[in-house]
């Protein structure tokens, strides 16, 4: 099943950029369902609560209203997390003036990652938690969501740091669904990223 939504993924992707910028309408990613009344219904962000860097309560009522961009990382991640936050950061200076935009990144090393080191990051990184959530919290539910995001989160010892998982960043429109993404390590990729959150933005919030 993962094989097939990965294809899936990709195929959308490319009949996204085929389209012209005038008629260009992100799809909803992920496999979708019939329901008994025939309507076609699309995956969504699950509910979730977890914890941000200022010790705040931080669920799918946080973004009520936005759009945001989710990743998973760990603070002493030695590889891909340094060029991802990188990236994240040219999110965060664009949109930081946009109460319609927000991120949000889930730690993924529950052990080392506590508020308190969580909130030494934000500070190092410069960034608020209004606009971008650091998060902790269960470690299942963790874990868990990060299917949901069609993202990679899994313990393995064998890999750099203690930690598999994805450097994606992944789009999340106001309806909980998945949008777009991109490997957050590629600043050629975040570009076109971008562009996929402005064509969002014009989409949920037509003037």
């Amino acid at each position: 099943m993962k094989q097939t939504l990965f294809i899936f993924l990709i195929v959308s992707g490319f009949a996204s950029c085929m389209q012209s910028p005038s008629d260009q309408v992100l799809p909803i990613l992920g496999e979708r369902d019939i329901s008994p009344a025939g309507d076609t219904v699309y995956p969504t962000i699950p509910d979730f609560s977890f914890v941000d860097q200022d010790s705040q309560t931080v669920t799918n009522a946080t973004f009520a209203g936005k759009i945001y961009v989710a990743d998973f990382f760990f603070i002493h991640c030695p590889t891909i997390c340094p060029k991802v936050k990188k990236n994240g950061l040219r999110i965060y200076e664009k949109y930081k003036n946009d109460d319609r935009v927000a991120l949000l990144s889930h730690s993924i090393d529950i052990r080392n990652d506590t508020v308190a080191a969580l909130k030494r990051h934000a500070e190092k990184l410069g960034i608020d938690a209004k606009h971008w959530r650091l998060v902790t919290g269960d470690h299942d539910e963790i874990y868990g969501i990060a299917d949901n995001y069609f993202s990679v989160a899994t313990e393995d010892p064998d890999v750099p740091g203690g930690f598999d998982h994805s450097g994606r960043l992944i789009l999340v429109d106001k309806n909980r669904h998945v949008r777009s993404f991109c490997d957050g390590t590629n600043a050629a990729e975040v570009d076109r990223f971008m562009k996929d959150m402005d064509l969002l933005l014009a989409e949920q919030f037509p003037k």
